[in-house]
């Protein structure tokens, strides 16, 4: 097979502008299902926009290393429906060229898009969560609204229960709370008020809780004795200092560590067990991930030749629709994997089998002049969801 450095290169930077359109496109989607998260701490928390965007910005690795794979094969999709609106392909087999030969541009595109999902996957993801992590717990050191939850037990703070019916984001106010207070090794109070308000001490990492209007109950274990008491204003001071430093010293889980940690995490299980089977899950799926990019971006030539005859939005439907199939696939992989139903190297990988040989049949066909009609597919697809639904 010859390749035909012009038309190649001709095809390969025809894909360049709607790769950086679906990369910005579908990075503000994802981005976007978090848009409420962030108006919420902007608005209510009173957090900097520095630091909201540092969090959308650690967040990006983890989004990439789906939106990569996404975006190389609309972009290979998007590019062969161009291609077969315009009748270039037509005019490039009256040339002699077979789909064969057109390959190269695209299986380059793809590894281009296989480093870069492999880079996001081994070194950006673990990154992010690493520095989310750590910016979080700054952020949350600073402002306690942020990891106080309704109806909720939070144990945040050192030896202290904290428990609110429902918080006033307006005025910061707690309204219904319970607190379970063992501090004192020997006495174990429980503290009840209507209402009360949280705030920061200058240059510390405690809080100050001052509660109104409320009683304590107190059990002396020593003695045996209790004692109830009705306050008026009853002031406790919050400690997160034990909370943060253990989080920080917290070992890294197995999708915050590199492949290098991720290996040696591995060989130090003497039993498979349910850890084990997750870390072997991640393991595999920072490479099958990466992957997609040849099994997708290969699906989506025939995709997009085959598709010249419908209507172009059916085409970028269809692509939609296989990348959902094999998104759906690999989170069943990942479930089942984790649990130890199945090797996880199965799960991983089975769906990078299924799209990349469903891609290499269409491609033949395509290429032998014998394509199959897609344009039924979603008819197919409605029959069988339709009997489904009937039994």
């Amino acid at each position: 097979m010859k390749i035909n450095s012009i038309v190649n290169r001709y095809i390969f930077t025809e894909m360049i502008p709607p790769f950086i359109l679906n990369i910005g496109f579908f990075t503000f989607v994802f981005l976007m299902a978090k848009i409420l998260d962030i108006t919420k701490m902007i608005v209510n928390y009173k957090i900097s926009i520095s630091s909201v965007f540092l969090l959308l910005f650690y967040s990006i690795p983890h989004f990439l290393e789906f939106v990569i794979p996404l975006s190389i094969m609309m972009s290979i999709l998007l590019t062969f429906l161009r291609l077969s609106d315009d009748n270039e392909i037509v005019a490039l087999k009256a040339g002699g060229f077979s789909i064969y030969r057109l390959l190269p541009a695209v299986m380059l595109f793809c590894l281009l898009g296989f480093l870069l999902t492999g880079f996001m996957s081994i070194y950006g993801v673990p990154w992010g969560r690493l520095s989310f992590k750590d910016l979080t717990l700054e952020v949350v050191s600073s402002n306690a609204n942020i990891g106080l939850k309704e109806r909720t037990f939070n144990d945040s703070f050192k030896d202290v229960m904290l428990y609110m019916n429902k918080i006033d984001l307006k005025s910061k106010t707690l309204i219904n709370i319970f607190i379970e207070d063992k501090r004192n090794k020997n006495i174990v109070s429980t503290v009840v008020a209507p209402r009360g308000n949280i705030f920061k001490q200058a240059d510390s990492p405690s809080f100050h809780l001052r509660l109104y209007d409320g009683s304590i109950n107190q059990v002396d274990i020593k003695n045996q004795a209790t004692h109830s008491i009705k306050f008026n204003t009853y002031d406790i001071n919050l400690d997160l200092e034990r909370t943060i430093s253990a989080a920080k010293g917290r070992p890294k889980d197995e999708k915050e560590m590199n492949l290098v940690e991720l290996r040696q995490y591995i060989q130090t299980f003497s039993k498979k067990d349910v850890r084990y089977f997750t870390a072997l899950t991640e393991f595999h799926k920072k490479f099958s991930i990466a992957f997609a990019c040849f099994a997708l971006g290969i699906l989506a030539v025939p995709l997009g030749i085959q598709s010249q005859s419908a209507k172009r939005s059916f085409g970028l439907g269809l692509g939609l629709f296989f990348f959902l199939l094999y998104y759906l696939m690999l989170s069943a992989g990942w479930v089942f994997g984790e649990a130890g139903v199945y090797p996880p190297v199965i799960g991983m990988w089975l769906p990078n089998v299924v799209m990349g040989g469903l891609g290499l049949f269409l491609l033949d066909r395509t290429a032998k002049e014998r394509p199959v009609n897609i344009r039924y597919l979603p008819a197919l697809l409605k029959r069988v969801m339709f009997r489904k639904s009937c039994r």
